[in-house]
């Protein structure tokens, strides 16, 4: 809507600058016409009465001077009366290195270094971009804009070299992690003070209840694989004892803290903690077991699948103002401007990184400037160029040829006088 609106309130602009040179036109075509038929008048006049002079003099400056600067004018554009009149239609003719003459000046006059940057300097852009930021309301619009850049430049990358330059990433950075002793630390922290103790209580208690869940499947498994001549009381027998003593056993492991199991199992941790982190040969097994799980088929797609997760989570975020990602920009735009208003050291920093970035583009890159002017008026169509110009300047040199319209009457009426008197 809003490329339509400036095109809109571009071609709304045109159309007021043509009727006013078409109206500016007429005035000053209107007064060369009036002068003329005051010339005649008084030239027939002056035959019956000297006085008449005075205004046929002023006429015949006036004419000679409003015609003189309608050639003047008409001669920027076109060629007066379609006369190949040498060094007329300048415009058209002469488009190419008017643009190139218009370019160079520019590069020389406007994009001169020192120039510009005494008037950055000037213009204190870190303090005003301070000001700005912490104004009420600042900080969201610079969210929504930071938010609506990063969802924009997921759209430009191509997905599927994204999510191959990712998968590969995570995959070389995976691999260049030691596991073995890295699980050896993560695994001493877990069991420093005791930490593992709730989990080997929640297995040994998880164990009893499937124990006591499981019983009567139990029952049945001993029955199957006890032999057939074994009578079944015998069998019932067989396995309370088993299945009590094996309750039994883990009820008081459970209830123990210092039994003989826990301190086994603690003494064999200790032990795996200790080849972790010292055994190359454990090492070598956990990296065959890490290669085996990075090459399986279902962890390659999900790696693969982080990009578009990542993608989609973003352009979700970015459009919904109060989405966590749109919240932490905002606070960190607050967070910047109030700094930045506060450090009057940083203010200054950033001027003068400013002012050297403004220097080198100018040095190294400001004939770009005048390159692009003369490029862009080399490809207008001179008729269209002619056209442009006219429509916005046309109404102003119009002034031009009123003014030597009055300006030659005065010069007229004051040679004549000087004339008489002499």
């Amino acid at each position: 809507m809003t490329g339509l609106g400036s095109a809109v309130d571009r071609s709304d602009d045109d159309r007021s600058r043509r009727e006013d040179l078409r109206r500016m036109k007429a005035g000053a075509t209107g007064l060369l016409l009036l002068v003329a038929v005051v010339f005649v008048v008084a030239t027939l006049a002056e035959r019956r009465n000297d006085a008449w002079g005075y205004l046929r003099a002023a006429a015949e400056g006036a004419l000679v001077g409003g015609l003189a600067d309608w050639f003047a004018v008409t001669a920027l554009f076109r060629r007066p009366l379609g006369l190949p009149i040498p060094h007329t239609a300048l415009i058209p003719t002469r488009k190419d290195a008017l643009g190139r003459s218009l370019g160079t000046f520019v590069e020389e006059n406007f994009l001169a270094g020192d120039a510009v940057i005494e008037r950055l300097r000037a213009m204190q852009p870190s303090r005003r971009a301070a000001a700005w930021m912490v104004a009420p309301g600042n900080a969201a619009v610079i969210s929504r804009h930071a938010a609506a850049a990063l969802a924009g430049a997921t759209d430009v990358l191509r997905d599927d070299e994204v999510s191959g330059a990712l998968e590969q990433a995570v995959v070389e950075r995976v691999r260049r992690i030691g596991l073995a002793p890295l699980a050896g630390r993560a695994l001493a922290v877990a069991t420093a003070e005791d930490r593992h103790r709730p989990l080997v209580d929640a297995a040994l208690t998880g164990a009893i209840r499937f124990l006591d869940d499981q019983k009567p499947h139990l029952r049945n498994r001993f029955g199957r694989e006890s032999p057939w001549w074994v009578p079944e009381p015998l069998d019932d027998r067989i396995f309370t004892k088993l299945y009590s003593g094996l309750r039994g056993f883990l009820v008081e492991v459970a209830r123990t803290d210092d039994h003989a199991l826990r301190r086994h199992l603690d003494d064999r941790l200790a032990e795996f903690i200790v080849r972790l982190e010292t055994d190359p040969a454990l090492a070598a097994q956990v990296d065959r077991w890490r290669e085996e799980f990075l090459s399986h088929p279902a962890v390659r797609a999900w790696i693969g699948s982080l990009w578009g997760e990542f993608k989609t989570a973003l352009v979700a975020q970015s459009a919904d103002p109060s989405s966590e990602l749109r919240r932490r920009l905002e606070r960190a735009a607050a967070d910047a401007g109030d700094k930045l208003s506060a450090d009057t050291a940083l203010q200054h920093k950033i001027d003068r990184w400013l002012e050297g970035v403004t220097r080198y583009v100018i040095q190294a890159e400001g004939h770009q400037v005048g390159e692009l002017i003369a490029t862009t008026v080399q490809r207008w169509d001179p008729n269209e160029a002619t056209d442009r110009i006219e429509t916005h300047v046309g109404r102003d040199l119009q002034f031009i040829r009123i003014n030597g319209t009055v300006v030659g009457g005065l010069a007229g009426l004051a040679i004549h006088t000087v004339g008489r008197l002499l």
